[in-house]
């Protein structure tokens, strides 16, 4: 398998909606993606595919979100939300391709940090950090160590707590 990761096109969104229905079991985060696709808060260049020539078999979305302190002050970080392979696919090493392309591309593009809901044991392998680290926290009921961030420059999260602000779509899923 020859796997290339390249951001998506607009020919790729039904093919997407479907792997992330199959990834999830539910179409929930299929239609958070159309969702973010259509709020300011989307970056196409962070929204990636994983394809073996003309087959697409994974998709990550970072998007831009707020982490407000409690002065007031916005700090613009990233979400990494949603990650989808499809099934016959997982376990092969291309989410962890599509997390570390994303991260170099959010790197380039300016971007200090990351934020993560997701699953304990699989992003510390990114570097990712229980977000409280930083003080940073979410309105969504999780356990502390399934929200983490990560410092994408040197000093990415310095002096950055606060209540992260997700993009509206987050909220009608």
């Amino acid at each position: 398998m020859q796997i290339s990761i390249r951001p998506e096109k607009r020919e790729d969104f039904n093919t997407i909606y479907q792997l992330a229905a199959l990834a999830f079991g539910q179409e929930d985060e299929s239609r958070l993606i159309d969702l973010l696709r259509k709020d300011e808060c989307f970056i196409p260049a962070l929204s990636l595919v994983a394809v073996d020539g003309e087959k697409l078999f994974g998709h990550i979305l970072f998007t831009k979100i707020s982490i407000v302190d409690q002065e007031g002050r916005s700090h613009i970080s990233l979400a990494l939300a949603p990650m989808a392979v499809l099934p016959d696919y997982q376990r092969k090493g291309i989410g962890g391709q599509l997390i570390r392309q994303g991260l170099r591309i959010a790197r380039d593009l300016g971007y200090s940090s990351v934020i993560v809901l997701g699953h304990k044991d699989y992003y510390p392998k990114f570097g990712f950090e229980p977000a409280e680290k930083w003080k940073i926290r979410t309105h969504y009921e999780v356990p502390s160590d399934y929200f983490m961030g990560l410092a994408l420059v040197p000093d990415g999260l310095e002096g950055v707590s606060g209540m992260v602000e997700y993009s509206p779509p987050f909220d009608q899923i």
